[in-house]
């Protein structure tokens, strides 16, 4: 096979993974600006308009979070069509472009159906937290296909066809531990009572540390100020299981006591800055920066420390003795 169309190909599905993440990120600012109802109940349409005119700042907000959405839609529709002409059938990659493809128009659906049902802006209603649950689990299974796709775009390895016997040769080791799907399953447990949390937050504004906690344990309290409290418990439940997948895949018992050490160091700090309250916007950051934080310092935590360089001088002691 021509290299050239094989590298573009894998260009071609990084970039659109770049563009997905863009996207996920303007979706933040959506939310943190209280921006769904920009466009009122409608969709594809905008206030009854293909093109608003005269729009407000939610508006273009909105709007523009729609736009960049289309974009992610054709992209991974051309990254779709590459696979199916470079690839044959049973192919990792092409396997995962349509994987890509069916997870993208299902968040496309989630979309609207959020919009259209109102599930949006200053909406209290429980039924909110099930839509975002559901919009938040697509949006990790679209970011992981479109990765897969990237990482087997220019790989040549094919599975024989079929949903079963892909999986198994994308995760070849992971299909046998059921470790591993419990991590997914905690990963996803972590972003969904995470972004509950956010929403509680950016929905029940708290003027300080003492009235949100108050907020937190009030039996007359919403139901998403209630669960915010079991956010930290469950992602130091998540950390655990976490550092059992990585225990049983690199059997490196040294960096799982880094991890563990690490870890509970980090937790203390990062449960009362779930319980520091800010007004407006500055939730963002915590939407932007969920986990990516910890990755960082979790990667440093498991890597060999560096011996400190020898002088020469005790360099020919050494070599003399």
């Amino acid at each position: 096979m021509n290299a050239t169309p094989s590298r573009s190909f894998a260009r071609l599905a990084w970039f659109s993974l770049g563009w997905n993440m863009l996207v996920i990120l303007w979706g933040a600012v959506v939310r943190a600006t209280g921006s769904g109802a920009g466009c009122g109940a409608h969709w594809p349409t905008c206030n009854g308009e293909v093109i608003p005119f005269a729009p407000s700042v939610t508006t273009l907000i909105e709007y523009s979070h729609r736009l960049t959405s289309g974009v992610a839609l054709i992209l991974v529709a051309l990254v779709l069509m590459r696979a199916w002409k470079l690839r044959p059938a049973g192919h990792l990659g092409r396997f995962w472009a349509g994987a890509s493809m069916f997870f993208i128009i299902a968040e496309a659906a989630v979309g609207a159906g959020l919009v259209l049902f109102e599930r949006v802006a200053q909406d209290e209603s429980t039924a909110r937290g099930y839509w975002m649950s559901g919009h938040l689990v697509n949006t990790f299974l679209l970011l992981a296909a479109l990765v897969l796709t990237a990482r087997f775009a220019d790989s040549e390895r094919e599975t024989g066809g079929g949903f079963v016997a892909s999986l198994r040769a994308t995760f070849p080791i992971g299909m046998s531990l059921p470790l591993v799907p419990a991590g997914v399953l905690a990963l996803f447990a972590t972003g969904i009572s995470g972004a509950i949390a956010a929403l509680g937050d950016t929905l029940f504004k708290a003027t300080s540390l003492r009235e949100a906690i108050a907020q937190d344990f009030s039996s007359t309290s919403h139901i998403f100020l209630r669960l915010r409290v079991l956010h930290p418990m469950i992602a130091l439940a998540a950390g655990l299981v976490l550092l059992a997948v990585a225990y049983r895949l690199r059997g490196d018992t040294g960096a799982v006591v880094g991890e563990v050490g690490n870890f509970f160091s980090r937790a203390p700090g990062d449960t009362l800055r779930l319980k520091m309250i800010r007004p407006g916007k500055e939730h963002l950051v915590d939407q932007l920066a969920e986990g990516r934080g910890d990755a960082g310092v979790g990667s440093r935590a498991g890597a060999p420390r560096e011996r400190p360089p020898v002088a020469p001088v005790d360099q020919a002691r050494r070599r003399s003795q």
